[in-house]
């Protein structure tokens, strides 16, 4: 069994998530008292969210090369950035390390392409789901044809995220308005709507809508194990 480092923190709340998925999935394989071999390197968030929001992301993109660093030294085999909207500097951190990165959109449009989905909703910060860094790669590297919110919906995706999700909030009201939205993309043509921030599978699932949920979080932690013992 491979090693398999975690560059989490962003928040530490989907974190734990993958954490927990990635045992599950070796502990499934395995049984018995087996666990995953993981180095796990969490970032103080703060002030990559303030990066963020400011357009710094060479700032971000100095933080997590030097968090995959670490990683590798610590012995993973290969590493996880244990979020969909930090891939926007995926390519940077990958060019600081000598062990493969696993990239969260790839992961997605493998399973996306094996199911035969061809037209895909995209929820997730507004940076993922405004640039092309994220939906770009969906759609030359897998052929799909992907969607996202209209403005308003948009704003209210993001905003859950950053002032509820990352905090561990978890709102009624908020479930709603992303089944909503998640609604009126399966209305506008989308085949299954990605999950594509690693928090929102704390706020809505499967059991919430009929349209598929593509959890990437979920995915990324599957595919992680996969490759541990390949």
């Amino acid at each position: 069994m491979k090693t398999i480092g975690l560059l989490g923190g962003m928040s530490w709340e989907s974190t734990l998530t993958y954490y927990r998925a990635v045992n599950e999935g070796v502990k499934n394989r395995l049984g018995g008292l087996h666990s995953a071999k993981i180095v796990l390197y969490s970032v103080d968030f703060d002030p990559i969210e303030r990066l963020q929001h400011q357009g710094d992301w060479d700032g971000t993109g100095d933080i997590l090369s030097d968090a995959a660093r670490r990683i590798e030294a610590g012995g993973a085999d290969f590493m996880l950035i244990c979020t969909n909207t930090m891939h926007k500097v995926a390519d940077r951190v990958a060019a600081a390390i000598n062990i493969p990165l696993l990239h969260i959109a790839d992961a997605t449009g493998e399973a996306l392409r094996n199911a035969g989905i061809q037209r895909v909703g995209l929820l997730g910060t507004a940076f993922t789901m405004e640039q092309d860094f994220y939906k770009g790669r969906l759609m030359k590297k897998y052929g799909l044809d992907v969607l996202i919110p209209d403005e308003n919906d948009r704003l209210q995706v993001h905003d859950v995220i950053y002032q509820e999700l990352c905090l561990g909030v978890i709102k009624p009201e908020s479930r709603q308005a992303y089944v909503g939205v998640v609604d009126r993309l399966a209305q506008n043509g989308a085949e299954a709507v990605i999950l594509g921030c690693t928090e929102i599978g704390l706020l809505i699932n499967q059991a919430d809508t009929p349209v598929p949920l593509y959890d990437t979080t979920v995915i990324h932690a599957g595919k992680a194990v996969e490759l541990a013992f390949s």
